[in-house]
C-alpha cells in the first residue's frame, strides 16, 4: 500500500496529445466546418481530376507489368488522396522526397506519365524528370529518404531560405532507424521538414499491430519533440489542409511536422505480390466503402461542382493522355547497355571503366 500510494503521489512532468483531422465522411457529406481553401472551386475539381488521373495511369501501368512491358510496379489504389493532397500544398521551390507509390505527387509537380513508366521500365532517363530538378527520384528502399530529407532540410536552413523538404514513407517506414533517427535530427535542429506516413494497414504482408505498438504513428514524433497530427488519407480536403499548416509552420521556422495519413491499401504491395494470401475479401471490401475518390466526387456532386458529363469527359481526357504517353514509353529507343554504368560515379573506377568499354564493344588498343 505505501508503494502504491508513494506511485500516486509522482508528479506528473508533461502530458502528450494527438488530434485526428477528418472533414469528409465516406459518403461525402461534411461532418464539421471546411478549411477556407474549399471555396476555391477550381482547386477542388483539380485535385479530384488528378486522383482520377492517378487511378487510371495506376491500372494502365499494371496491364503493361502484366503483359511484360513494365518492371514491378506499386499502386496506390486506396490512398490517390495522400500524394495529391500533400503534394497540391507544396510550392514548386519546395522539395520533394517521394517513396515508390507517390506517383501522385510526382504527376501533380509536373512529372510526365512517361518518365515514370521509364523508370519502372528499367531506364534511368526516367528520373531526369520534367518536375523540379531539386526533388528527389522515387526511393525504393524502405524508409531510406528520410535522412535525406533532414540533410535537404539542414541545407535550406543554413542558406536561409523559405523551402520545406517534404518526405513520404509509409506505415512500415516508421519500425526503421532511418526515420528515428532523421526525425530526432530534425526536432533538436527544428528543420524545415515534414515527414508523412501513409498508414497503409500493411507494410507488404505485415499488419500494422505486428510492426508497432503505438495506439498512432503520429505519436512517435513526440518522442523527436515535435508535433504529429493524425489525418483521414481517404479524405483529400483533410490531408491538403493538414499539409498546408504543416508546411507554412515548417517554412516560418517552427520545426517539422509529421502527419499520418490513415488509408487502406486495396490492392497488392506490388505487382510482385497476392495480397489475397494474408488477408480476406471480406477486408477490402469493407474498405472499399471508405475510398477517397468516390468520396471525393459525392462531395461535388452534392455541391453541384460536377456532373455525370465531367465525368465522362474526364475519363475521356485521362484515357487519351494516358495511352498518348504510353506510346512514347514503348517507342522510346532503348538504352545501349554500357550506358548501366553512366551515373554511378563522377569518375567511373578502372575496373568498372574496363567492363563499360567491353560492353561497348571498344578496344583497348
Amino acid at each position: 500500500m505505501a508503494s502504491k500510494r508513494a506511485h500516486e503521489e509522482l508528479p506528473v512532468i508533461a502530458r502528450f496529445e494527438v488530434r485526428r483531422r477528418n472533414y469528409l465522411a465516406p459518403d461525402g457529406s461534411t461532418n464539421r466546418p471546411l478549411p477556407v481553401f474549399a471555396t476555391d472551386a477550381k482547386l477542388l475539381v483539380e485535385l479530384y481530376r488528378s486522383m482520377v488521373l492517378l487511378r487510371q495511369f495506376d491500372r494502365k501501368a499494371v496491364a503493361l507489368q502484366r503483359t511484360g512491358r513494365l518492371g514491378t510496379y506499386a499502386v496506390s489504389l486506396g490512398q490517390e488522396a495522400v500524394s495529391v493532397g500533400i503534394a497540391s500544398a507544396m510550392r514548386e521551390e519546395d522539395v520533394l522526397l517521394p517513396s515508390y507509390r507517390d506517383n501522385g505527387a510526382l504527376l501533380w509537380r509536373g512529372v510526365k506519365p512517361e518518365e515514370i513508366l521509364l523508370f519502372w521500365g528499367g531506364d534511368e532517363r526516367g528520373n531526369q524528370f520534367s518536375g523540379p530538378a531539386h526533388d528527389f527520384p522515387f526511393c525504393v528502399p524502405v524508409g531510406s529518404q528520410a535522412p535525406h530529407a533532414a540533410g535537404v532540410a539542414y541545407a535550406l536552413k543554413l542558406r536561409r531560405e523559405p523551402r520545406v523538404a517534404v518526405c513520404l514513407f509509409g506505415d512500415g517506414a516508421t519500425s526503421k532507424g532511418d526515420v528515428y533517427e532523421a526525425m530526432n535530427f530534425a526536432g533538436v535542429h527544428k528543420l524545415p521538414v515534414v515527414f508523412v506516413a501513409t498508414n497503409n494497414q500493411w507494410a507488404i504482408s505485415v499488419p500494422l499491430r505486428l510492426q508497432s505498438a503505438t495506439e498512432t504513428l503520429a505519436q512517435k514524433a513526440i518522442a523527436a519533440g515535435f508535433t504529429g497530427e493524425q489525418v483521414d488519407g481517404c479524405d483529400v480536403v483533410a490531408m491538403h489542409a493538414a499539409a498546408e499548416e504543416a508546411i507554412a509552420a515548417a517554412r516560418e521556422g517552427k520545426g517539422p511536422r509529421f502527419i499520418e495519413a490513415v488509408a487502406y491499401r486495396l490492392g497488392d504491395h506490388t505487382t510482385s505480390d497476392d495480397a489475397a494470401r494474408y488477408r480476406s475479401p471480406d477486408e477490402v471490401q469493407a474498405h472499399w466503402k471508405e475510398e477517397p475518390i468516390a468520396r471525393f466526387r459525392a462531395y461535388l456532386v452534392g455541391r453541384k461542382l460536377w456532373t455525370k458529363a465531367d465525368e465522362e469527359r474526364l475519363a475521356a481526357e485521362c484515357h487519351e493522355r494516358i495511352e498518348a504517353a504510353v506510346e512514347r514509353y514503348l517507342t522510346t529507343p532503348s538504352r545501349r547497355p554500357e550506358t548501366m554504368f553512366d551515373n554511378l560515379y563522377a569518375d567511373l573506377p578502372e575496373a568498372y571503366a574496363a567492363q563499360r568499354h567491353e560492353l561497348a564493344g571498344e578496344s583497348d588498343a
